[in-house]
């Protein structure tokens, strides 16, 4: 599969509610990187049905962080593997670096429930650039690139799924506004993060060698907690040198 397939040939015509010249415009890539135009204004920004799946603007022409349409990531996975995601997920990468936990469907959303250990695993991972004791996890060295640069010039301090610092500006969730500056000032540039539901937290340091795990309750009403990751690391450089 390529990202730059359109995402009907996976999920079929009227996976959304748009008319299909404009659906057609919708791709892989699109999703990964939070460029879909579907609309982030929607009563319920999790339901991946097609009557929340509504127009906003041209798929690649607005940033919008909306988890339905990055949900459906799996359903395209799925689709081109032949295969129930878990599965697959499990066999190509749980199993091959000792993760424990699993996808467990939590509302409209599917959520991966495991431990510390097992994201810092993960975490590793991405460290070693999709690399596991000698052997390559992911074969596609460019996918590994550029899943962690900027994947658009809308947001900056966004790649494929991930929250990229140091970049020069930024947008957040619920709001179309451009920041200037980096996500999380405190922390090194070259940081690599994972902010998931409900505050869960990898950061990921190539310069240090560092992996960041935060796992625990909600720490604020924010969408994505950026002033509460800010504060990990203030308090983290007090120790790390």
């Amino acid at each position: 599969m390529s990202i730059d397939q359109k995402t009907s040939l996976y999920l079929g015509s009227g996976w959304t509610s748009l008319p299909a010249a404009k659906e057609d415009l919708i791709t892989i890539r699109h999703q990964l990187t939070m460029t879909t135009g579907l609309d982030d204004g929607v009563a319920n920004v999790n339901d991946t049905r097609p009557s929340s799946l509504v127009y906003k603007a041209d798929a690649g022409t607005r940033w919008a962080y909306h988890n339905a349409p990055y949900t459906l990531l799996q359903d395209v996975v799925s689709k081109a593997v032949g295969q129930n995601f878990n599965a697959y997920f499990d066999a190509k990468l749980k199993v091959k670096i000792g993760m424990d936990g699993q996808w467990r469907v939590n509302g409209d959303n599917h959520v991966f429930y495991s431990t510390a250990r097992s994201m810092a695993r993960f975490g590793l991972l991405m460290l070693n650039k999709t690399n596991w004791d000698g052997q390559p996890i992911l074969n596609d060295a460019g996918y590994y690139t550029a899943s962690v640069t900027t994947s658009q010039t809308l947001n900056k301090s966004y790649g494929y799924l991930w929250w990229l610092n140091g970049q020069p500006s930024f947008m957040a969730p619920r709001l179309q506004t451009v920041f200037t500056g980096p996500i999380t000032p405190n922390a090194p540039t070259d940081m690599v993060a994972a902010m998931g539901k409900n505050g869960q937290l990898l950061n990921i340091v190539p310069s240090k060698k560092i992996i960041v795990i935060r796992m625990g309750d909600v720490p604020d009403d924010s969408f994505v907690p950026f002033a509460y990751q800010n504060e990990i690391w203030k308090r983290l450089n007090l120790v790390i040198k």
